[in-house]
This record gives structure tokens, C-alpha cells and sequence, in this order.
């Protein structure tokens, strides 16, 4: 039933159809308009562009309306990749998956000198449209014109992945994809975003670069509009679905993927900082990254005390891990706050849980140490495993659990875990994604035919050796309870844990059950039934329609929303469960 799972979501944004333009002719077109209305005989395009964009796509599609004049690329005024290298090393780490957050701005990686060098080139070129181009474009210019260039996270992924780009400005040539996306991580797209921040609010037009030679081009005014549009009703992201080691066939069979060599492991639906958008204005499509809307409509997405205690982050995050048919997830804990603030940078730690989707037979969860372990001996016995040559024996130190359909298992930070194979998690966790100390893989290789990286040491400095058998039982495994029920619907808690900022509640309906705002964006999935409609009570937004397995979101300023079972679930009991930070 979960074939109907629409993997195209997008917003139709209302009244600015005129404002968006598709192909390089018209978006060409559209800039010379643009500095014919300046008036001016002698122009400059400055053309901002996100890491891993294609400039020579851009500047080859727009040369054929504005011609070939003077092109100035920025970066020629960047710093050596040397010295960059220098500057961010004590940042990257040796580590191939962690490293620091780096807390730069791009132009501290730009050079006075070669600045005004080229500054002077712009001056002394002759009648006609100049193109200033590159990451770091708008530090030589502010231009007649200004497009921002962008691209989502995951397609920077995939540029990766094909050796299409690397890392900005080292001379390190990479090919080992978690160093690359280290680098892009920890430094290149945090200081990216600062500049993003710093200038979408001036710019004159924002340009989609991720589909090659296809680019769609939108106003600023028809961007922000979208941004308003999207922070004012229910929206989904825009799914992506990787492969890993362990990955099951759930995705494949449920979702309508197409097959792959290695089964779908990861499905990403609701994580704001990795997934894109999708826009719709009138025919044309444009795709750009989530976290712009968390940037631009903090308040309004978020909700002002999850703003005051997060900024313009957003702490919640959902997503699928598929081990039906598949193996064993690595067996791994994660950071306490202290540890990944000290270590790592981040504010806060990656608190999770596993909400059980679906099961096969046989399904199970390792949660939680068992009664008579001694912290030294397990120890041990995983550096023993990760030098090679012996197997480390979970199910001596480690709580095994059967797993059934909507079982919710709790996971606090410091807590020993993975999910075995037969479960389809929901996994339901604070934002900090990465974080991950793996502290035995079962023997086995990555996709690349390497080790995957275990961080023994990291996760024995975060091991909270309290949380034992007893303990897990209690606190951590269906710790539901019955809030509110009325005629033809049902309010349960079902986390998470007290020591973790975000509360789930579950909803079993067959009638319309209204949800109010609370000062915190919500965070959804349907969990049982084929369909759903989300409705404003005051027709605030128009009515929004999810299917089974579909995450979406809705922003805090919607000040409150009925959900019914629609189409073919209608009359028929579904479930949803709901996620919001506790204010």
C-alpha cells in the first residue's frame, strides 16, 4: 500500500508564475532585461555560487545572450589551497568521519591584493557586461545583477560520489567520500551558509542548479514568497534513498524504488539540513535546499522558543533505516552533549529512538547493557575486534529485545544500541546526524571494499555503563501511556526519554482529531493507513494529503490543523505519530 508514497512532494507557490524562468536562454534573457532597466553601457553580473556548483555550465549557457565578454573568476583572489589547507587543517582532524565545526567566513580566505587586482580588471574593461563568478563572487563586486547559485546537500553528494568535484581550495586530491564529506560538513558549508545568510536578502535573482543543463532561475521576491508560502501550511521534503552494507528490501518493494546493486539501506524524508524542496511556479519546478526556509522563516517555521534555544536550526529529524531482509545496523552509542560540544562543536548531541514501521519474523533491537558487565572486559573485547582476527560477542554484553510492528525503543544519548535485521525503523532523533560512534561492524566491509570506520575510543569516553538491563526495561522500551481519548480517537505518549528534548505522541483515529500549536514545530508521520488529509479549521491553508510512511511537517506558526483518514482509509482506524521539542 505504501506504492502511492509520493516521491515528487512539492509546494505550488501562488501569484508569481511570471517570476520564474527555466533553460539558460531565458534566464539570460531575464538578466539582460534586468541591465537594460539600469540603463547602463557597461555592466557587472556577480554570479554567487554554492561549493560544488558548475561554472562553466553557467557561464557557457549564459554566453549566449550576453555574449563573451570579460569573465572574472573570484577565486583566482582566494588564498593558495596550501594556506587554506593550513588554516583549516586543525579543523579537519585525522579522522576520515569527524572533525570540528570550523567557524569561518569566506572571506577570510581571500587575499586585499588579488581583490583589488581584479577589481582594477573590472574597472578598465570596455562597454559591455562583465560576469564576476565563483564561491566568493560577491567579495569583488556588488554588481549591476546578482544570482545566487545553488545546489542541495545531497546532490553535492553525488558530484562527490562521481569525482565530478571535491573539496574547495586544497591541494588534497580526495576520492575517499567520507573525507570529502567531512570537509564539506565541518567547513565548506557552514561558511557557505553564513555567506548565503549574509546575502540571499539583496540579491536579484536565485538560480536551481542542480539538475544539469537545466537550470530554473526565480526572482528574489518570488523566492521569499515561496519561504512565506512554505512556513505558513503542511509541507513534505523532497526523499532521497541511499544504499549501505546492511541495507533490507522494505524501500525497494513498499517505496517503488528503482533496484540497485546494493540494496536501499537509508531514506531520507525528513531531515531539513540534507533534503531539498521543490517550488512550483506555474510549469517551472525549482529545487533548492531546505535549510534556506529554516534560515529565512526561523521564527515562523520553528516557533520562537525553539528559535531562542536552537537559532536557525532544526532539531528534529526523521528518517527510515531498512534492515528487512538486510543485516544488522553496526552496534554503536552517541555522544553526550559535553562530548560532541567539546570534541566536535555542536551544540547539542544526537538523542534518538527507533518507532518500529514494520517487522519481519524474527526481528529484534540491541538495547542497553546487560546486568553483569564489566566495563573493562567489553572494552577489551571491542579493540580486540577492531584490530581484526576475533569476533566480538554481542549477546554477552549487550540487551537483545524482539522487535514488533510500532514498538517505540528510546535511545538517550550514552545508550549501547543498533537495530538486527528484520526491523523497518522510523528513526525519530535529535538533528546532529553524523555523530555516530560505531563500536562494532560484525566483521564486515563497506560498499568500497574498506573497513567502516569504528570509534572504540571515542564511545568508551560516552558509555553510560548505568544503563543495564533493568533500567532499559523500564525507562526505554514502550514507555506508552494513554493522554486523551474521545469518541473515534486516541492520544498516547510514547517518548522520548526525560533526558531527551523531544516528546512523541501517537494518534489512533477514525474521525478528525484536532492538533494545536504549541509553540513548536511538528514533525509527522503516518504510520498506519493508506491516507490522510491535513485541514485548517479556519481554511488557513488548503487541505494537504499524506500516504502511508510519508513524513511531513507543520510549521509553528499554523495555529492549529485537523487530520481525518481520507480516500481509501476513510471510515477505516490510522495512526500518526508526532514529534515536537518540549518548551
Amino acid at each position: 500500500m505504501s506504492k502511492l508514497y509520493n516521491k515528487h512532494p512539492y509546494t505550488s507557490i501562488l501569484n508569481m508564475d511570471n517570476e520564474a524562468f527555466a533553460g539558460y536562454a531565458a534566464i539570460g534573457e531575464t538578466i539582460q532585461a534586468a541591465l537594460a532597466g539600469a540603463g547602463k553601457r557597461k555592466a557587472v553580473v556577480v554570479v554567487e555560487c554554492y561549493p560544488g556548483v558548475r561554472q562553466e555550465e553557467i557561464l557557457a549557457g549564459l554566453a549566449g545572450v550576453l555574449g563573451s565578454g570579460l569573465v572574472i573568476r573570484s577565486e583566482d583572489a582566494a588564498l593558495e589551497p596550501s594556506e587554506v589547507d593550513r588554516i583549516v587543517d586543525r579543523y579537519m582532524t585525522d579522522d576520515r568521519v569527524f572533525g570540528y565545526m570550523a567557524p569561518f567566513r569566506i572571506s577570510e580566505f581571500y587575499d586585499a591584493e588579488r581583490i583589488a587586482a581584479l577589481r582594477r580588471q573590472l574597472d578598465e574593461a570596455g562597454e559591455g557586461t562583465a560576469i564576476v563568478i565563483g564561491f566568493g563572487a560577491s567579495l569583488i563586486a556588488e554588481g549591476d545583477v546578482v544570482v545566487f547559485a545553488d545546489l542541495a546537500r545531497w546532490e553535492i553528494q553525488q558530484r562527490y560520489r562521481a569525482k565530478e568535484v571535491g573539496n574547495w581550495r586544497t591541494n588534497r586530491v580526495e576520492t575517499d567520500i567520507l573525507r570529502l564529506y567531512k570537509r564539506g560538513f565541518f567547513f565548506e558549508w557552514r561558511m557557505a551558509d553564513r555567506l548565503k545568510k549574509s546575502l540571499l536578502g539583496r540579491i536579484n535573482f536565485y538560480l536551481d542548479t542542480n539538475a544539469k543543463d537545466d537550470p530554473k532561475m526565480i526572482t528574489r521576491q518570488a523566492l521569499f514568497a515561496g519561504f512565506a508560502q512554505a512556513a505558513s501550511g503542511p509541507f513534505r521534503l523532497v526523499p532521497y534513498f541511499d544504499p549501505g552494507v546492511w541495507g533490507g528490501k522494505w524501500l525497494e518493494a513498499n517505496i517503488d524504488l528503482p533496484e540497485r546493486e546494493h540494496p536501499y539501506a537509508w531514506g531520507f524524508d525528513g531531515v531539513p539540513e540534507e533534503n531539498s524542496l521543490y517550488f512550483q511556479y506555474g510549469n517551472v519546478r525549482v529545487e533548492l535546499p531546505a535549510i534556506n526556509l529554516v534560515f529565512f522563516e526561523s521564527v515562523k517555521l520553528l516557533g520562537e522558543r525553539v528559535y531562542a534555544r536552537f537559532g536557525a536550526e532544526f532539531p528534529i529529524r526523521f528518517d527510515f533505516l531498512d534492515t528487512i531482509g538486510g543485516q544488522n545496523l553496526s552496534l554503536q552509542v552517541h555522544p553526550t552533549t559535553e562530548y560532541i560540544r567539546e570534541q566536535f562543536g555542536m551544540a547539542y548531541t544526537q538523542d534518538e529512538s527507533y518507532y518500529i514501521l514494520d517487522v519481519e519474523p524474527g526481528a529484534e533491537v540491541y538495547l542497553g547493557l546487560k546486568d553483569n558487565v564489566v566495563p573493562e572486559a567489553m572494552l577489551a573485547d571491542l579493540r580486540k575486534a577492531e584490530a581484526g582476527g576475533f569476533t566480538f560477542p554481542a549477546e554477552q554484553y549487550v540487551n537483545v529485545y524482539p522487535a514488533n510492528k510500532h514498538d517505540h525503543f528510546l535511545i538517550p544519548a550514552g545508550t549501547v544500541h543498533c537495530s538486527a535485521t528484520g526491523c523497518m525503523v522510523l528513526e525519530i532523533s535529535a538533528t546532529p546526524y553524523i555523530f555516530t560512534f560505531k563500536l562494532w561492524d560484525w566483521d564486515r566491509l563497506g560498499l568500497d571494499g574498506r573497513p567502516r570506520p569504528v570509534h572504540v575510543e571515542h564511545g568508551s569516553k560516552v558509555i553510560d555503563w548505568s544503563r543495564r538491563t533493568d533500567w532499559t526495561n523500564s525507562e526505554l522500551i514502550n514507555r506508552v501511556r494513554t493522554l486523551a481519548e474521545g469518541e473515534g480517537w486516541q492520544e498516547e505518549v510514547t517518548g522520548l526519554h526525560e533526558l531527551q528534548f523531544i516528546e512523541t505522541r501517537r494518534y489512533w483515529f477514525s474521525e478528525s482529531v484536532l492538533h494545536e500549536a504549541n509553540d513548536s514545530v511538528h514533525m509527522l508521520n503516518l504510520v498506519e493507513g493508506q491516507e490522510a488529509t491535513v485541514e485548517s479549521p479556519t481554511g488557513a491553508f488548503e487541505p494537504f494529503v499524506v500516504r502511508y510512511a510519508e513524513t511531513f511537517i507543520v510549521p509553528a506558526s499554523v495555529s492549529g490543523y485537523t487530520i481525518r483518514p481520507s480516500g481509501p482509509s476513510e471510515g477505516k482506524k490510522v495512526g500518526i505519530i508526532k514529534a515536537f521539542v518540549r518548551v
